[in-house]
């Protein structure tokens, strides 16, 4: 049993550190994009990427959030959190959810704005446009790289950053589309296209949340992950069958309760035996922090 614990500490240890370097990745990129874009956006007279500008400080926040919940979801179990720690990330992805809800929010209320009340568009200059293509493509980058890493840990509150970057990269294509707006003479290019991302983005933003939500309330494993505990389980030698098997998440882990029946005959020690098989076979396969089996004699 003690090799399975050593293994999910591993895989924890593992997690941890490519969280922490991701999200570094995260912070220093929006560190430069922020300081570019403000400052060419104060030269240029580009509004829309001093607010892009702005928009990736906000960002830097929400990199700190996952740093501070990644470095609290990996502490071991205390005497106030018997299961550990792994709910902080869930926490996480609730408070990135419902941020990313509050940006696509704001843009519909700017594009709405600038809907109703257009104004005249100041001369920008040609180097704003570049600048926005620069954070464009480097948001997107981002966005793609911090996905793969969430997806190889498999860590939901890593997902729901890597969405920040793409709600970021996609800011940035509003705002070129706004700049070469404002240079051919159409400013209302920029609200409309604004109307729309920000629609995608609420979208993106509520399901994250209404996820996180979901766990924090105790939500069982998905279908597969059950049928696999419950094929584990049942063919584990010497057991008999298996019922009452229930789940429910912990963070990124599964929590599982399971009875299973075994030969009334056996004595206390064989008993054991096949609890301890049953436990270490399901831990071994799947993402799960604890199994505990109730066994009932036949």
């Amino acid at each position: 049993m003690h090799t399975h614990a050593i293994g999910h500490e591993d895989s924890s240890q593992t997690k941890q550190q490519a969280a922490k370097k991701s999200t570094l990745v995260s912070v220093v990129i929006n560190i430069a994009l922020a300081t570019a874009q403000i400052f060419v956006g104060i030269f240029s007279g580009s509004h829309g990427l001093i607010a892009d500008g702005i928009h990736s400080l906000s960002d830097l926040f929400a990199d700190f959030v996952v740093l501070f919940a990644n470095h609290h979801s990996s502490k071991d179990a205390d005497d106030d959190h018997h299961y550990g720690h792994q709910r902080f990330e869930t926490a996480a992805s609730l408070f990135l959810g419902l941020s990313l809800l509050g940006v696509g929010l704001a843009m519909l209320w700017g594009a709405g704005h600038k809907i109703i009340y257009p104004v005249v568009a100041a001369t920008i200059q040609i180097q704003a446009l570049w600048v926005a293509i620069a954070a464009l493509a480097t948001k997107e980058i981002l966005f793609r790289y911090m996905l793969a890493v969430a997806t190889k840990v498999r860590s939901s509150m890593l997902v729901a950053n890597a969405w920040h970057a793409r709600s970021d990269a996609v800011s940035s294509l509003l705002v070129a589309i706004g700049i070469i707006g404002a240079l051919m003479g159409y400013p209302v290019l920029d609200a409309v296209g604004a109307l729309v991302v920000g629609l995608v983005i609420v979208k993106t933003g509520f399901e994250f949340a209404w996820d996180a939500l979901h766990d924090l309330m105790d939500r069982a494993a998905s279908e597969e992950e059950i049928v696999k505990i419950r094929e584990l389980v049942s063919t584990t030698p010497k057991v008999l069958g298996c019922h009452d098997l229930r789940t429910r998440k912990m963070g990124d882990m599964i929590l599982v309760d399971v009875h299973i029946e075994v030969n009334g005959e056996m004595t206390v020690r064989e008993g054991h035996e096949i609890v301890l098989a049953v436990r270490s076979r399901v831990m071994a396969d799947l993402t799960v922090l604890d199994v505990m089996v109730h066994i009932d004699p036949v």
